[in-house]
């Protein structure tokens, strides 16, 4: 899938467009949610995920994001990133629209996604807070759980 928008920014899938040095770059540095996030790591997110870029009118790649999905069942937006010359133009909305355009065919029940500051981004195009969060868990090894 290939879009492009009026002032020529172009939002693709094809993962032979993807700079996946420079997300590595973005995310490993300067993504609050993966600092410290390893090249490995991100080669290996990258290849078991949909994953969307905007390029400038040049040609260099401007913004990612990426999607966990099963394609039937359930989708994960993740790793929503805008380069910072870049951001306040309406990319990140642009990109979230894109991913949920690409992915209303498969009538997913569940598109999931987790942000700590950009809800009015999402919100925009659709993504409200889930209805009954405490429903949801998560396992994390990284928090230790104590012991009575």
């Amino acid at each position: 899938m290939i879009t492009t928008r009026e002032d020529g920014y172009e939002l693709s899938t094809d993962p032979e467009r993807l700079d996946i040095a420079l997300v590595h770059h973005w995310l490993s540095t300067d993504a609050f949610w993966a600092l410290g996030r390893s090249r490995e790591t991100v080669e290996q997110s990258v290849r078991a995920s949909l994953n969307f870029a905007v390029h400038n009118a040049g040609g260099s790649q401007v913004a990612y994001a990426r999607v966990v999905t099963d394609w039937a069942t359930f989708a994960w937006l993740c790793d929503v990133y805008v380069a910072p010359a870049h951001r306040g133009k309406g990319l990140g909305t642009w990109l979230a629209g894109a991913v949920r355009d690409h992915l209303a065919p498969y009538k997913i029940k569940r598109v999931l996604l987790s942000t700590l500051d950009a809800h009015g981004i999402y919100a925009k195009v659709g993504f409200a807070p889930h209805p009954k969060p405490e429903h949801l868990m998560i396992l994390n090894p990284e928090q230790r759980v104590e012991r009575a």
